[in-house]
């Protein structure tokens, strides 16, 4: 039996920042650089339209370019940054400079043991464990 994913809240709809077959950087210290989104989980679409992700969703992605135990291997991932502007609640609107994932376990635990830059307080609330290890929260 699967174990349970640690996560909280639902899927926001918010921009669509993240398409299918897009590449993202792996902010973490699993081994991963680059990695292609290959898939998207929860995305309930229209057919034909392009799936799309973005902050805080959990994606399937595939390594790219890493160290030789990763590469062309397939891994859950959370987006924890996004280029696309998106709009806050509160009315502000936020970007980052790139797009970035954290790779994670079936059960929802970072694979790695750092995460490399900011992390957006979208996915640090929706995802406790992955808040834990981040240093800068924005």
């Amino acid at each position: 039996m699967p174990e349970k994913m640690q996560m909280l809240g639902a899927r926001k709809g918010y921009t669509p920042a993240i398409q299918h077959n897009s590449m993202v950087v792996v902010a973490d210290n699993s081994g991963a650089k680059l990695a292609k989104v290959i898939g998207i989980y929860g995305y309930r679409g229209v057919l034909r339209r392009v799936p799309f992700a973005n902050i805080a969703d959990l994606v399937m992605v595939s390594v790219r370019r890493g160290t030789p135990d990763v590469r062309k291997q397939k891994f859950k991932a959370v987006v924890i940054r996004q280029r696309m502007p998106f709009r806050r609640p509160d009315g502000t609107w936020m970007s980052f400079e790139d797009n970035a994932v954290v790779i994670v376990n079936p059960d929802g635990t970072p694979k790695g043991s750092e995460i490399r830059g900011p992390v957006a307080r979208e996915a640090a609330e929706r995802w406790p464990k992955i808040s834990s290890l981040a240093t800068i929260i924005v």
